[in-house]
């Protein structure tokens, strides 16, 4: 029964990522050429988004894969480590009760007085008659390209967070006794606001302690954000159905789709042969040149990162691929291991980054000029890396071929399909031609008919699988923003911005202080938060403080992403040195050491961006 389950969960994933890709491409090809277009076709594209990042983060539920901040539970003895696998599935749990109990006030609210089913049959004039008794509010038919009841849109976040609740207790263990003790967390949820209601603010405290604790033990980042959105509403008598409102207004958002669009276009990159054939193309472009494939594996990486975002896709999907062939060239095993895992965040600054995008959205900077802003720093903190594989292979001759014009001719003749993606895209995406989704979409389709049709690189059962795996990346993530976005309403309400820049006028006396605390902070929440959460947490956050000290938009746009990606392969705790760790199977401090002279790279660059601000600001005003 649950192997039909999951494979119906993953069949209606995949036909909704796919129907996702095709209605902006059948609204773009219509509007130019039969200037016609879909009906509703942006929220239509909008609440697929919605529903594939519940519908993801489900998966993600089922296969243990949801982001976390640690996975501590290793490091204990086998049987402690079975106390606190319960611990971490408890409070999993419980949180899910919680939003869940959130997501449903907020479908109830949003839902027509008459049955649900009642508002698709009825007819106008019907309508028109009951209207002023209220029964057509907000959830009526209007809503979602003209028929679909908002409430069927927003139905997804209950179940979903009622699934992942279940799901939580029943991977905790096989046995029946277990589950059941485990499972307690759901009446405990309900019991709790009835016998705590009037003493709610006592329990903050404890519960967020509670909550970072769990954190440490390896309790998913959306839980621990989730858990504590839901205790400072709570404790503050305000409604929780905030959040999952939150929720819907981020993840249902008009740029939102192009997250799992680009996420998808570099998991079909990914999957198929493209990673070899660039391999490749550059090999034969930059091998004669000292260093050469190590600078080839260098922007093949960047390459990839502009469309995978930071997640470390790129450490998982390219390292096993390059690492072999870097140490068959003679490159040393600790030089090649510190670049891998170093330039697993290179490119995320240049376009069609998600995260340049994400903080566009979250900072109202248009997205057109955060790309602008981000290519010089984006290509500054690549060059050093090229520098240093050059040097590199001067010192040790490897990774040097001699230039031949018919390997190279040869080469991009067979990778021409996917060589010309960037130059698809930047044409795209600056000519104003179609909208930033609309280019995601074309990108993969054009991505999937060159690796299925012309390379043939990927069957019908492969793309399935792929659009799985992706589902479940876009999920994990897609749920943190939703629940991050729910705190940050709550830090806003309490006016945390307002006050955090009336602290830094009063103690932080100039801009150039303010930037080297603004350094240091955002490194430490680089090492301690994904890159997504901390966007949309932290950056409502020190925006009001910027704009005091006259700081523009889009260059703290820059500096925040950088000092992330710094922080990302900054030790103990970089999220990039637990994957390298993971995926070149080595030990965490071998990683990290081997990755330090990268780190003091990065810092280096890092600081030129933040306190030259015309490297982002002065060259978006050229380009403008």
């Amino acid at each position: 029964m649950a192997r039909w389950v999951g494979r119906a969960e993953d069949a209606v994933l995949a036909m909704a990522l796919i129907v996702m890709a095709l209605i902006p491409v059948a609204e773009l090809v219509g509007r130019t050429w039969s200037y016609t277009s879909i009906p509703g076709a942006t929220e239509y594209v909008q609440h697929l988004t919605l529903w594939i990042g519940f519908l993801g983060a489900m998966l993600a539920t089922r296969e243990g894969k949801h982001l976390k901040i640690a996975a501590a539970i290793s490091w204990f003895p086998s049987r402690v480590s079975r106390v606190v696998d319960c611990l971490v599935a408890f409070i999993s749990a419980a949180v899910c009760a919680g939003l869940f109990g959130a997501s449903l006030k907020l479908v109830v609210a949003e839902a027509p007085g008459l049955p649900p089913w009642t508002a698709t049959i009825i007819p106008d004039f019907v309508e028109r008659w009951l209207e002023p008794f209220g029964l057509f509010e907000s959830g009526g038919l209007t809503a979602i390209g003209g028929w679909i009841p908002i409430w069927i849109a927003e139905a997804i976040m209950p179940f979903g967070f009622a699934v992942m609740a279940i799901r939580f207790i029943l991977r905790t263990s096989k046995r029946t006794c277990v589950r059941v003790l485990v499972g307690l967390s759901l009446p405990a949820m309900i019991l709790l606001p009835i016998l705590f209601g009037d003493s709610a603010s006592q329990l903050v405290l404890p519960g967020l302690l509670l909550l970072a604790v769990a954190a440490v033990l390896g309790t998913p980042i959306f839980v621990l954000l989730g858990g504590a959105a839901l205790l400072l509403f709570w404790g503050d008598g305000v409604t929780v159905a905030a959040i999952p409102a939150e929720i819907y207004r981020i993840v249902a958002s008009p740029i939102f789709p192009t997250i799992p669009l680009f996420t998808l276009a570099g998991f079909i990159l990914s999957e198929g042969n493209a990673s070899e054939r660039l391999v490749r193309v550059f090999r034969a472009l930059f091998g004669w040149i000292p260093g050469g494939l190590a600078v080839a594996a260098t922007l093949l990486c960047a390459f990839f990162t502009t469309f995978t975002g930071a997640s470390g896709v790129t450490i998982l999907a390219l390292g096993g691929l390059l690492l072999p062939v870097l140490l068959k060239s003679g490159f040393k095993e600790n030089f090649s291991i510190g670049l891998l895992t170093s330039t697993g965040s290179l490119g995320l600054l240049l376009p069609p980054s998600l995260v340049v995008i994400l903080y566009g959205v979250i900072a109202r900077v248009p997205i057109i000029d955060m790309f602008k802003a981000g290519l010089v720093p984006g290509i500054l903190l690549i060059a050093p890396f090229c520098l240093v594989c050059m040097y590199q292979g001067s010192k040790t001759g490897a990774g040097r071929t001699p230039f031949r014009f018919q390997e190279a001719a040869h080469a991009l003749l067979i990778a021409k399909w996917e060589v010309v993606m960037p130059i698809l895209v930047l044409l795209l995406i600056f000519s104003g031609f179609c909208t930033l989704v609309e280019t995601a979409a074309v990108l993969v389709v054009y991505g999937l008919i060159v690796e299925t049709l012309i390379y043939q690189d990927l069957s019908l059962k492969a793309v399935t699988a792929l659009l799985v795996k992706c589902a479940a990346l876009v999920g994990g993530v897609l749920i943190i923003l939703g629940v991050a976005m729910g705190l940050t309403s709550y830090l806003v309400d309490a006016q945390v911005p307002l006050h955090t820049a009336k602290w830094g006028a009063t103690h932080l006396h100039s801009k150039w202080l303010f930037l080297l605390a603004l350094n240091g902070g955002l490194i430490l929440v680089g090492c301690l938060m994904d890159i997504y959460s901390a966007l949309v947490v932290v950056v409502p956050l020190i925006l009001p403080m910027a704009e005091s000290f006259g700081v523009h938009p889009a260059h703290l746009g820059i500096i925040f992403l950088a000092n992330l990606q710094l922080g990302y392969i900054t030790p103990p705790v970089g999220m990039n040195l637990f994957l390298a760790s993971f995926r070149f199977e080595k030990p965490l401090t071998r990683v990290s050491l081997d990755a330090l002279p990268f780190l003091f790279i990065m810092a280096v660059i890092v600081f030129l961006i933040t306190y030259v601000p015309w490297l982002s600001v002065g060259v978006m005003e050229l380009l403008k």
